[in-house]
C-alpha cells in the first residue's frame, strides 16, 4: 500500500477543508476503500476520517419522510424501526448484501460510493480498464463479461454498479444531500450516478471535496406492497446478477402508482418507467405482470456472455411484483 496522509476531522467544515488542502478521500467504514487501497487500485494522497462528525441519526421529517445521516451503518439503517415499517424494501435490499460484519462497519454514504466489482477494475494486473486507467480500453468488452451491463454501457465500459441499497433508493426516489467548498446542494438519486460515456472513471456528480452528509426519503405509499429480490450465483456474499426493487399502490383494486428499479444490469441503478407505465391503471393480473416484466428488459443489449440475464431479468421482475402484491395481502 502506498504511503498516505491521515487527518481526523472534528466537523463537516473541518473535513471539507482537509479534503481541499490534501486532495484526499473521505474515510468512514472503509469496507470498500481500504480494500482497493490494499490492492493498489486506489492510491489517495490522504484520508480524511469522518467517523466523528455525528452523521449517525435517522429521524422522521416534518413531511412524513425520513432523514438519514450518511454515517449511519448499513446494519443500523436496515434494522431501524422507521425503515422496517415505512420502507421495508430498503431494509430487504441492505440485508441482502455483504455479511453482518461488513454491514456493521459500512456506512450509507460509503455504500452509495462503492466501486464496481468488475475483475478488470479490481485487479491491477489487467492493464485495460478505463475506470482505473482512463484511455486504456475496456477488457471486459471482449473478455469476461458474464456479470456485466445490459443497459447504459458502451465501448468504453460495461461494468455494473454493485450497490443493493442504491437500487431500493432509486425506487423510493431518494435525495442525496451533499456539502462542499461551494456550499450545500441536493441531488435526486436518479441523477446522482453518471453513465460511462467517454469518461467511465467519473461515476457520480460529486464535485471535488464534496461530502455526502445525508439521504432523504420522501413519504412512501407503497410500504405494504414492495419487495426487493436479488438473484445471484450463491446465497451469501455475492453481488447481483439481476436485482429488482418494486413498489405498488392499489386503489379500489387498481394499480394507482408503481415504481420499478433494476440492479446488476447497468452502471447505475436502473429505473424503468416503461414497466411502471404498463402497471398503472390496471388490475394486477398475471398477464399484466408479465407484460411489465417484458417492458422492463426492453432495449437490453447483451454482451457475448450475459444474454441469459435478459430472461433472468424478466423472471425476476415478475417474481418481485408477485411477492410485492402478496405482501400487501398478508
Amino acid at each position: 500500500m502506498k504511503t498516505f496522509g491521515f487527518q481526523r476531522a472534528a466537523s463537516v467544515g473541518d473535513a471539507i477543508r482537509a479534503a481541499v488542502d490534501t486532495g484526499g478521500d473521505y474515510l468512514a467504514g472503509g469496507t470498500n476503500l481500504v480494500d482497493l487501497m490494499k490492492n493498489g487500485v486506489l492510491e489517495p494522497a490522504a484520508l480524511v476520517d469522518i467517523r466523528r462528525l455525528g452523521l449517525t441519526t435517522v429521524i422522521e421529517t416534518a413531511s412524513g419522510g425520513v432523514h438519514i445521516g450518511s454515517g449511519v451503518t448499513n446494519s443500523a439503517l436496515a434494522n431501524h424501526p422507521l425503515i422496517r415499517s415505512q420502507y421495508p424494501v430498503l431494509s430487504q435490499a441492505i440485508l441482502s448484501g455483504a455479511t453482518t460484519q461488513l454491514r456493521n462497519m459500512a456506512t450509507v454514504g460509503g455504500n452509495l460510493l462503492q466501486r464496481t466489482r468488475c475483475p478488470y477494475f479490481m485487479q491491477t494486473e489487467f492493464d485495460q480498464c478505463n475506470k482505473r486507467r482512463p484511455g486504456s480500453g475496456c477488457a471486459a468488452v471482449g473478455g469476461f463479461n458474464r456479470e456485466h451491463a445490459l443497459f447504459g454501457a458502451g465501448d468504453a465500459c460495461v461494468a455494473t454498479n454493485p450497490s443493493d441499497m442504491a437500487v431500493a433508493l432509486a425506487m423510493l426516489d431518494a435525495v442525496v444531500h451533499v456539502q462542499g467548498p461551494d456550499g450545500s446542494r441536493s441531488i435526486p438519486i436518479t441523477d446522482f450516478y453518471t453513465l460511462p460515456g467517454d469518461t467511465p472513471h467519473i461515476e457520480n456528480r460529486l464535485r471535488p471535496a464534496e461530502l455526502i452528509v445525508a439521504l432523504e426519503l420522501p413519504p412512501s405509499s407503497c410500504a405494504a406492497r414492495s419487495w426487493y429480490l436479488k438473484l445471484r450465483d450463491r446465497h451469501s456474499y455475492a453481488f447481483a446478477l439481476v436485482s429488482v426493487a418494486v413498489g405498488l399502490t392499489l386503489t379500489d383494486g387498481v394499480v394507482s402508482s408503481a415504481a420499478v428499479a433494476l440492479g446488476g444490469v447497468a452502471p447505475r441503478p436502473w429505473r424503468v418507467p416503461a414497466a411502471e407505465a404498463v402497471l398503472v391503471g390496471r388490475r394486477p393480473e398475471d398477464s399484466m405482470l408479465w407484460d411489465a416484466a417484458h417492458h422492463a428488459m426492453s432495449g437490453a443489449r447483451p454482451l457475448s456472455q450475459n444474454a441469459f440475464k435478459v430472461q433472468l431479468g424478466r423472471s425476476a421482475v415478475h417474481r418481485a411484483l408477485v411477492r410485492a402484491l402478496g405482501a400487501g395481502d398478508q
